[in-house]
């Protein structure tokens, strides 16, 4: 087997961003938290916090089953996608705001 060869030119440094993109990265990198914080929010609440609390919720009914059971076997499962898929459809919409600020 052949070695990989080293490139005949160094690398070269990464430039540092101009204070403009610089001040968007952040602005997108807090939006990027943010999102992640609340959604990780609603993923405790569902998945820890209703089980946790399953004894005072069991007079809560959703779909003629008690909350807590729903919950455990179905509701948490689909709550999760439901997160994933907001998650990818914001993101993706942030991202390109991103990049469209970036063209112009």
């Amino acid at each position: 087997m052949d070695k990989p060869s080293i490139p005949a030119t160094p690398l070269r440094p990464a430039r540092a961003p101009s204070p403009e993109l610089q001040a968007r990265l952040d602005v997108h990198w807090q939006q990027t938290r943010r999102l992640t914080a609340i959604l990780l929010l609603i993923w405790l609440l569902t998945g820890f916090l209703t089980i946790f609390y399953a004894r005072e919720l069991l007079h809560l009914n959703l779909f003629g089953w008690p909350l807590p059971f729903y919950m455990a076997a179905q509701g948490a499962s689909l709550v999760y996608l439901a997160i994933i898929a907001f998650y990818a459809w914001r993101m993706r919409r942030l991202d390109r705001a991103f990049h469209a600020e970036e063209q112009k």
